[in-house]
């Protein structure tokens, strides 16, 4: 699909979807090769809406505690639309913090209103259930811009 397609939330999920296994490596982002949340949100990105707007710079595991910067919120901001925290659909993001004083640090796609596609370190991409865990953590959501029904 090209930036002049129009991108449905199943074509988000599908795309989603093939990511499945994808081993985590940091900071990559290749489907079947490695890549870490951004990565995967990234990587969809860029089959369903173009080239990426910007590319990150390096970051480091522990780049959120080190900075102090809400880095992954404000970009979040910058390229995606915001959404209703309690009325997510297939196809959003959603954006996680571990503390309420700490930047966000972790993204999913929404598969099902109780299900999510995420990249976590020390397992292949999957796709869980949105446990009571993950509710509390979470804390925004977001769509892909241009989205249509």
């Amino acid at each position: 699909m090209s930036a002049a397609s129009k991108v449905t939330r199943a074509d988000i999920v599908l795309c989603a979807r093939r990511w499945l296994g994808t081993p985590y490596q940091h900071q990559a982002s290749l489907i079947h090769v490695g890549c870490d949340c951004l990565g995967l949100v990234r990587g969809i990105w860029r089959e369903l809406i173009g080239p990426e707007p910007e590319t990150p710079p390096p970051y480091s595991a522990d780049w959120a505690e080190v900075g102090g910067i809400d880095t992954l919120q404000l970009v979040a901001r910058r390229y995606l639309q915001p959404g209703g925290k309690a009325g997510w659909q297939a196809g959003d993001v959603l954006l996680f913090r571990w503390r309420a004083h700490l930047p966000a640090k972790h993204l999913a796609i929404v598969t099902a209103r109780d299900m999510m596609i995420h990249a976590h370190d020390g397992a292949a991409v999957a796709e869980v259930a949105l446990s009571p865990f993950w509710l509390r953590h979470l804390d925004q959501v977001f769509a892909f811009p241009g989205l249509t029904v």
